[in-house]
């Protein structure tokens, strides 16, 4: 692990992150939850990721985010 994951996201960054992932689609959100990495496994069954509400799966993807203080790959081009 690389120090700059260590850092605090900033409140700008957590709006923002809570704005996109709003807007995120399943397709997309599952493909981010499948190819994220933390420092913790994240192992859901494609089952699980198809069937579960999209507010409670875009809710797991935004806790991902903040507990591991990262932003999607999609933000950090962004956000340089």
């Amino acid at each position: 692990m690389d120090h700059k994951e260590l850092t605090m996201l900033h409140a700008e960054q957590v709006e923002e992150l809570i704005r996109l992932v709003s807007a995120l689609d399943r397709a997309i959100l599952v493909t981010q939850i499948q190819d994220f990495r933390g420092t913790f496994p994240v192992d859901f069954t494609p089952d699980f990721l198809n069937d579960i509400p999209l507010d409670r799966l875009k809710h797991i993807f935004l806790a991902l985010c903040l507990q591991t203080q990262r932003l999607p790959s999609m933000m950090e081009q962004t956000a340089a």
